[in-house]
């Protein structure tokens, strides 16, 4: 079972949660901030018609932004209160179609750290109560501070 972390900033919650409110791209897209912990965030996404692909799957792009900020969001969990977090590096494998009700996108940090943070994401496509599986993500995470413009 891995170690908890324990959060630099006791208010992390909450920063973190406003915010992804901040976040135009996941308001567009209408995924929502379901679950916070130190090292972990879990975005859920309901199926659009408007973001699917022309097969009617949820368009990958869509599937790895909303991965992109889980993982992003569980490195900021573990940030001071006066820094921002930047992805400067992600991998995504697309093991199945985005076919679902709806999709969850867990990001569980791997290895923290003051500069550099590792996080691994999960998405998971839901339908008639079943879960699949369908896209897998490592995001390297930078820490940002002192820099205008880049903090939560």
């Amino acid at each position: 079972m891995p170690v908890p972390f324990e959060p630099q900033d006791p208010d992390y919650e909450r920063r973190v949660r406003a915010s992804f409110e901040r976040q135009a791209a996941m308001t567009t897209i209408g995924a929502r901030l379901a679950e916070v912990a130190p090292g972990r965030v879990v975005v859920e996404l309901p199926y659009s018609k408007a973001l699917t692909q022309q097969h009617g799957f949820m368009h990958a792009g869509m599937i790895g932004t909303a991965l992109d900020s889980a993982c992003g969001y569980a490195a900021s969990t573990l940030m001071p209160p006066d820094a921002g977090v930047l992805t400067i590096e992600y991998k995504v494998n697309l093991l199945a179609p985005g076919r679902g009700e709806r999709f969850r996108m867990e990001g569980v940090v791997v290895k923290p750290g003051r500069t550099i943070t590792v996080v691994e994401g999960r998405a998971w496509a839901i339908d008639q109560g079943q879960e699949k599986l369908i896209a897998t993500m490592t995001a390297t995470e930078m820490t940002i501070a002192g820099r205008e413009g880049i903090q939560h």
